[in-house]
């Protein structure tokens, strides 16, 4: 079996920790996410890292991994860097190592540093937080600004914000930054970003399409429209395929 590995120059002395991080992750019993995909909290170095075990993909991906486009832990990686160069919050990149069998692309693993946060937004939208209106109106901010760098995820969803409170105000981080691209985002389209964010009170959305509005100049009641259709359309459709597998 070989490997190919990328590492952050300012980690090249994890070489040895990538090149056994199969083992390590195995030992590891402190898993934090588990279902395609799973993360593991491990120490490594002395610093607290989290390690993401990408699932093997199937015969075509593995195809078009090895040949055709980047893997997810390179992406993942790669998407990394560009954000910190952009200064938009996500945690600092350590390495990837991907492993081939017959010349295929199997498993593969991305290691980053362990951030900590006191939340996800997910916990802001079912109103778990104090506070939690003005944390939606600085998450919209967030989003609109990260919208001006040109930064778009793929995967922007309940789950994939990390948020900090900073005395009088929040910081948010990216993660699950496999799936982005990087573009010019025109403002009314920047408003269908939010198609997952599906919330138990309609007013949460209603407070992010009005805070992004005014942060873009545009028609507030337009905006609206856009965000809230958008959202519902997704989560209606969500719903729907879901009851024909029966779940």
């Amino acid at each position: 079996m070989s490997h190919k590995l990328i590492l952050n120059p300012k980690y090249k002395n994890f070489e040895n920790d990538l090149l056994n991080i199969k083992n390590i992750f195995n030992k590891s019993g402190n898993s934090i996410h588990k279902a395609r995909n799973e993360l593991k909290i491990i120490e490594l170095n002395g610093i607290k890292c989290v390690v993401k075990s990408f699932k093997i993909p199937h015969a075509i991906n593995r195809v078009a991994y090895t040949f055709l486009r980047d893997g997810k832990a390179k992406k993942s990686y790669l998407n990394a860097i560009k954000l910190n160069k952009l200064d938009v919050n996500t945690p600092e990149p350590i390495g990837i190592i991907e492993f081939f069998c017959s010349g295929l692309l199997t498993e593969s693993y991305f290691i980053s540093v362990y951030e900590p946060y006191d939340f996800t937004i997910r916990e802001v939208f079912h109103h778990k937080v104090e506070n939690f209106q003005e944390i939606l109106k600085q998450f919209a901010k967030f989003t609109y600004e990260i919208h001006q760098k040109g930064v778009w995820h793929v995967d922007y969803s309940l789950g994939n914000i990390l948020v900090t409170e900073q005395e009088d105000t929040y910081k948010f981080s990216l993660v699950d930054i496999n799936r982005m691209k990087f573009k010019e985002i025109s403002v009314y389209e920047g408003l269908k970003n939010f198609n997952k964010f599906w919330a138990k009170d309609d007013n949460d959305l209603l407070i992010i399409a009005k805070e992004y509005a005014k942060l873009a100049n545009i028609d507030e009641k337009k905006a609206v429209e856009i965000l809230v259709n958008t959202a519902k359309s997704l989560e209606k459709m969500v719903n729907i395929k879901r009851r024909l597998k029966g779940k």
